[in-house]
């Protein structure tokens, strides 16, 4: 099982569940968040916003996914200060979590873990 993490405490949590995680980093473009996911064949897909700014990107990288053919195999999960429930309906990520802990609770459950 692959995962794509943007999201710091979440990807370690899910590493220390046994989960392999792919760290991308910060500041990451939605095309590389594709290329990682054609490239690794990616379950999950993680994504943390600390700032407002960086919800609009979670937007695009969703934008992105659909675009490439791929929103379907991927599911996606969102987390960070700014998001809410509603915004990742809105994007129509698959879940919010609104602590690390719940974060790692929905993955275990989509893949299980």
């Amino acid at each position: 099982m692959e995962l794509y993490c943007a999201a710091y405490l979440v990807g370690f949590m899910l590493e220390c569940s046994g989960f392999n995680v792919i760290d991308l980093g910060t500041n990451v473009s939605a095309e590389s968040f594709v290329q990682a996911i054609k490239t690794y064949s990616a379950d999950v897909l993680a994504m943390s916003a600390l700032l407002t700014t960086t919800m609009l990107g979670m937007q695009k990288v969703l934008k992105a996914l659909e675009e490439a053919g791929l929103r379907a195999s991927v599911k996606v999960i969102i987390d960070g200060a700014p998001v809410s429930q509603k915004f990742a309906g809105d994007i129509q990520g698959d879940a919010y979590a609104v602590n690390a802990p719940q974060g790692v609770e929905t993955v275990s459950r989509w893949l299980g873990g």
